[in-house]
């Protein structure tokens, strides 16, 4: 069986888990950890035992696929720089910080012939793998995703840091075009949305309300889904799901049969069978750019909004 040889540039709290997930791997050859933090580097590096490497650069002809975890406002440069040398990628989410970016990738990863995905991790969480074959035309859809202050992925506010993920997960729902957008955000511990609630009406009439927030003092990652005689109930972070339905005048609550999996390792999983097998993989970069671009629209929505307020 041919090995992947493969590295993880980034290798912060995510980034770490990313590296460790590979080397459990049968069919990865994690070949190095890169990293501009020299302390942080020589222990993951230690810890793995293998090749701790600065620059990102140097990577190049040493590995065929690389995991990127790095601050977002990196993304598209490192990424584009191992789409330009051949190399397939998979970079966490948010896929960049700007659409042009992500267009250019896209283009670049189709001019190579290469693998291209983006870390939307609830596509691969198995209560969501449960239920999606279930939902058929949804009406009403609510998201909510809460934690405390991280202390990271400050760069970007709470609609491209948590919102992102529920509205990758709606886009999938709904098929249909967005009629309407409306958005409310409020700053609390940085100078970017910490709070965001977001109102999106689809052309089909299915309405989705979405609300994230980096400040909140219990953790919750939750969506209801309502269907035309049911509505289910999924749990991300328990990994649970329950059915409702309209059985003539009164209603019953089914819990949907789930096999739990690590979600993260199926993401990575499926991106070395997507390189290995030259498949497209679930979260390509044409589907993170729907996400991230009704993510900016959101986002502008608020900040329009904050100007005028």
């Amino acid at each position: 069986m041919h090995k992947i040889n493969l590295a993880v540039v980034g290798v912060g709290r995510l980034g770490e888990i990313h590296a460790k997930i590979y080397k459990e791997l049968d069919n990865v050859n994690l070949v190095a950890v890169c990293d501009i933090d020299q302390e942080r580097l020589k222990q993951v590096s230690a810890s793995l035992g293998v090749e701790a490497v600065g620059d990102y650069k140097d990577l190049s002809g040493k590995v065929e696929a690389v995991s990127i975890a790095v601050p977002t406002n990196l993304h598209f440069a490192v990424a584009r720089y191992f789409l330009e040398n051949n190399i397939h990628t998979l970079v966490e989410k948010p896929f960049t910080p700007k659409l042009h970016q992500a267009d250019l990738l896209i283009r670049l990863a189709k001019k190579k012939n290469l693998i291209l995905q983006v870390g939307h991790i609830e596509r691969f969480n198995s209560a969501f793998a449960a239920t999606a074959k279930l939902i058929k035309n949804p009406k009403f859809i609510e998201c909510h995703r809460l934690s405390p202050f991280p202390n990271r992925s400050l760069d970007i506010g709470v609609v491209l840091d948590l919102m992102i993920h529920d509205i990758d997960i709606v886009l999938g729902l709904v098929n249909s075009p967005i009629k309407k957008i409306e958005a409310v955000g409020v700053c609390v511990l940085t100078n970017l949305e910490d709070i965001a609630n977001a109102r999106i009406t689809f052309k089909n009439g299915c309405i989705c309300n979405l609300t994230a927030s980096r400040v909140s003092d219990e953790w919750m990652r939750k969506i209801r889904i309502f269907l035309e005689n049911a509505y289910i109930s999924l749990d991300y972070k328990n990994e649970e799901a329950f059915i409702y339905q309209k059985k003539g005048t009164s209603i019953t609550k089914d819990s949907l049969p789930i096999e739990k999996e690590q979600p993260l390792k199926k993401e990575l999983s499926h991106f070395i069978e997507c390189v290995s097998q030259n498949k497209q993989p679930i979260v390509s970069g044409q589907v993170a750019r729907a996400a991230l671009c009704l993510a900016l629209k959101i986002q502008k929505k608020i900040w329009q909004r904050k100007r005028i307020f």
